[in-house]
């Protein structure tokens, strides 16, 4: 191959990556799923002489587009102390695009090493490219930000299907019937089976939105007497949180916020992530001026759930938690009842993967993670006195299906899913766009509605399946409250029940595919 040739198949590659990024939100373009159909075709035609070679290239070229532009996001928290870390953001955002790019690339070695012959093999495509992109969502601690199946808008008919197979299943589907078009690319006369399998696709997505539709036609307001929400949005910058001066202020917008009259008193109010810049240890100490402000915006009977940080054990060795606390105005003053603390931290951000080896090298100075927070026990629901059973999901948690469910077997399954988040890291970029798609995913797995609460925004509350309450959201820069009932829980979904199960079987069947179709008594006619 030529050096021209060469040159065109990387930008092919990058055209391809780039195009299925755009299919998410903001952006919305979702005729850019048809990467998927030019990653195969790439893929399909992989050097001869060194297939998994080239197919890896092909594949980590299409991934690095994909994640520069579903997460260049992150580059903006390094320039919230622009002075010390700004110069790494560019270098964050390549390397993390370049690193999650390694799994597009194993599964582009694997297909263009061991693809099946025929039509057949999409759906190997399809298995191979999604137990990959699983696997990114599980190694070290993982990262399942942006797969396929969530490109959908949450709460439109399609992405309803996640409700039964999950966001990784409707990860298989949309990758399946987005390459498919791929069968069309084949030299020479298109055989009638792949023109038949192109068009099962396309039939087959029409079948899931009149499904999704018929689905949302049964959907319902708020059970008689749920509880009323507030969320809280004051829009706090994170520079602010930095700066000791401003404490006060940021405390006052809470509190005048949560105060804020309204024609009932809400039952519950939400803050997000890491509301007040302190360690909820001293703001909320006995005879505090700051314990004082919280309990004089609060009413007798109404409860707090706020995401804050706690210190535990001795001074000399403290634990750090990123927690949930539930609080309730009692007659006597404000009372814990409760507290969740995050399972799921996030790496390189809340704590340092592999400390022992990667301390040494200078890695923990250099990514700024500091003491690290410690995971608490695994998900269960909370049931603080007076409020519906709750699983609470703290930012980064929200990225992951299945992570309700496990809680729910735990310890029951909860009424509702409550999202605290700190957005403003993110600034005004597509992250806190995207992160209210994916998370709203979670509702529609479980059929359970979610209140997601940010500092800056967007903060929403959202139905059972996925769609944002009229006028229950508050978007990037606004500040306000939100006072909504809460939406009604549906019955335990598909999901809920199975889990990955269905995905499981999916991959199962993309494998045993590729093998019959490896067969050497296999006649290309028969699929």
């Amino acid at each position: 191959m030529s050096a021209a040739s060469r040159l065109a198949v990387a930008g092919l590659c990058l055209t391809a990556g780039a195009a299925a990024a755009f299919a998410f939100p903001p952006f919305g373009v979702l005729p850019g799923l048809l990467g998927y159909a030019l990653l195969m075709g790439l893929l399909d035609r992989a050097a001869a002489d060194r297939p998994a070679l080239s197919g890896f290239w092909r594949g980590w070229l299409a991934g690095t587009a994909y994640f520069l532009i579903g997460t260049w996001w992150v580059a903006e928290a390094f320039m919230v102390d622009a002075k010390e870390q700004g110069w790494m953001a560019p270098y964050a955002s390549g390397l993390l695009a370049g690193g999650l790019a390694l799994f597009w690339g194993a599964a582009g070695a694997i297909h263009a090493k061991l693809k099946p012959q025929g039509a057949g093999r999409v759906l190997w495509f399809a298995g191979v490219f999604c137990a990959l992109e699983w696997l990114r969502g599980h190694l070290l601690t993982g990262f399942p930000w942006d797969l396929a199946g969530e490109a959908w808008p949450a709460g439109s008919p399609v992405s309803q299907a996640a409700s039964l197979v999950g966001a990784y299943g409707l990860s298989w589907i949309t990758t399946a019937a987005a390459a498919s078009p791929a069968l069309l690319l084949d030299a020479g006369k298109v055989p009638r089976r792949d023109l038949a399998a192109v068009g099962a696709a396309g039939a087959g997505l029409l079948g899931l939105h009149a499904w999704g539709l018929a689905r949302l036609s049964h959907a319902q307001g708020p059970a008689p007497g749920a509880p009323l929400v507030r969320v809280v949005q004051a829009d706090v910058d994170q520079e602010s949180k930095y700066d000791a001066a401003a404490f006060r202020s940021i405390l006052d917008r809470y509190v005048t916020l949560t105060a804020k009259p309204a024609a009932r008193t809400p039952d519950i109010v939400v803050w997000p992530e890491g509301a007040i810049p302190a360690a909820a240890n001293d703001y909320l100490a006995p005879d505090t001026w700051t314990r004082a402000a919280i309990e004089g915006a609060l009413r007798p009977g109404q409860t707090l759930l706020e995401g804050a940080y706690r210190i535990d054990g001795p001074p000399q060795r403290p634990t750090y938690y990123n927690t949930l606390l539930s609080l309730r105005m009692e007659p006597q003053g404000l009372a814990l009842t409760g507290h969740y603390d995050k399972f799921r931290l996030v790496p390189f951000g809340e704590y340092l993967p592999l400390e022992t080896w990667l301390t040494p090298l200078g890695v923990k100075a250099l990514v700024h993670v500091g003491d690290s927070f410690t995971p608490g026990p695994p998900p269960r629901p909370l049931k603080p006195p007076g409020v519906p059973p709750v699983q609470p999901l703290i930012c980064y948690e929200s990225l992951f299906p299945g992570f309700v469910s496990a809680g729910a077997r735990a310890a029951g399954r909860p009424a509702w899913i409550v999202n605290v988040s700190n957005d403003a890291w993110f600034g005004r970029t597509s992250g806190p766009l995207q992160h209210l798609n994916l998370a709203s995913y979670r509702a529609i797995e479980e059929g359970l509605p979610l209140v997601r609460a940010t500092p800056t925004g967007v903060s929403a509350v959202i139905d059972a399946y996925g769609r944002i309450v009229d006028g229950a959201r508050l978007g990037p820069g606004a500040t306000g409250v939100i006072d909504a009932r809460l939406p009604a829980a549906l019955n335990p979904t598909p999901f809920s029940r199975l889990g990955e199960a269905p995905f499981a079987a999916m991959v199962a069947l993309s494998a045993i595919i590729a093998v019959i179709r490896r067969m050497p008594h296999w006649k290309p006619s028969q699929l």
